[in-house]
């Protein structure tokens, strides 16, 4: 932590003083906030529903005229780009801050926008569809990562899940392609079976049965046949098979269309929400701990040490940033609106320099540049000594 105080010495009751005040300073969540994740919402949809017209389109002029490969290409470009920001924007700009509880206590606000009712049973299909299920993925980063960033228990800590690439003898070029390919597949893959196993453990736990060490893909067993009957098929099922079923009165033509599309859609849906979501807690700069936080200034202190934010300040910028991009505020006070972070930020910013703190915000792309070099071996997180 050089030129910054170190964390020994961080007076942690005055930060978590100081980081307390911030919540009295904005007052309680109120309806302007719960009127901006609904603006949030339809931005996202607007994307999502304008992929869908797009291939509607391509497949009308394919009926109707010769469709040049460039004319073609560059409507279903288009289209898959538009649905991969509607379903990360569905993901982090939503399903997101609701989890966390972020609009739970704003009055006469309907149950679906609460932590308690948002994509439960079947609202799953309507509010939610993805490769995780909700009491997975929130416990797994609501609890899990929230409360044990940085550790060995952090699910998401991306140094202690690569030990097997960066240990290995595979070469670095190798290193590199493996995770450039996994950054397009990465929900499927990783995502949703390891939170599925972090959430199957927690029950194991409660009845003393060994907890399960990797995630399972076998359908024979009872894990990875849930795995596949709760969160792969669905999915695959409604998305890759319903929807693109819908555009047959077009021809199969445009159903074969609307299959490639979505198959796009999703690839950049994986890479786009890699590179917001996992650079946050992930580079050479940042710490890693190897105790439990004793204290809530500790904890605050751990937060703004163990995060990074991207550029901020604008409702466009941050929208397409999934508002992962005020990561630091985010850990500090993880069940507040989105739009508490644009006014917070600042102040944060001023509790870190009150204190000496070193507050990292910088470009997305540099930030994956980062987070590769640490996924290849070639960085490593910061210790703490003693922590």
């Amino acid at each position: 932590m050089t030129g910054y105080t170190p964390y020994n010495k961080v007076n942690k009751e005055q930060l978590q003083r100081d980081i307390d005040n911030i919540k009295i300073t904005l007052g309680a969540p109120s309806q302007e906030d719960f009127k901006h994740l609904l603006k949030m919402e339809r931005w996202g949809r607007i994307f999502t529903f304008t992929g869908y017209f797009l291939i509607l389109l391509l497949s009308y002029l394919e009926l109707h005229y010769t469709v040049g490969t460039f004319i073609f290409w560059t409507i279903a470009l288009s289209a898959a780009s538009c649905m991969g920001i509607g379903n990360v924007s569905r993901w982090a700009n939503i399903t997101h801050p609701i989890l966390h509880g972020a609009y739970d206590k704003i009055p006469n606000i309907p149950a679906r926008y609460t932590s308690k009712y948002y994509a439960t049973g079947k609202r799953r299909y309507i509010d939610w569809l993805d490769w995780l299920k909700v009491d997975a993925w929130s416990f797994e980063h609501n609890i899990m990562h929230h409360y044990h960033l940085g550790e060995d228990d952090d699910p998401d800590n991306v140094e202690y899940n690569l030990k097997w690439l960066t240990t290995s003898k595979i070469p670095m070029w190798l290193r590199y392609v493996i995770i450039y390919g996994f950054t397009m597949v990465w929900k499927p893959v990783y995502y949703a079976p390891n939170t599925l196993r972090i959430l199957d453990n927690k029950t194991r736990k409660r009845s003393k049965l060994p907890e399960i060490k990797k995630h399972v893909w076998s359908p024979f067993s009872v894990n990875g046949l849930r795995l596949w009957k709760e969160y792969l098929l669905p999915y695959i099922g409604i998305k890759f098979i319903l929807i693109p079923l819908l555009f047959l009165p077009l021809g199969w033509g445009a159903v074969l269309n609307a299959l490639l599309i979505t198959f796009m859609a999703e690839l950049m849906a994986n890479s786009h929400s890699f590179t917001v979501i996992v650079p946050n807690h992930s580079a050479g700069d940042i710490y890693r701990f190897d105790t439990p936080h004793k204290t809530q200034g500790e904890f605050y202190l751990r937060q703004i040490m163990g995060s990074v934010n991207y550029r901020t300040g604008t409702n466009p910028l941050d929208f397409v940033h999934g508002w992962l991009n005020y990561q630091i505020e985010h850990h500090l006070f993880p069940t507040l609106p989105l739009s508490q972070y644009q006014k917070m930020q600042p102040i944060v910013k001023e509790i870190c320099a009150k204190h000496n703190l070193e507050y990292r915000q910088e470009s997305v792309f540099k930030r994956v540049r980062m987070t590769v070099e640490l996924m290849v071996g070639k960085t490593k997180l910061l210790k703490v000594e003693g922590v």
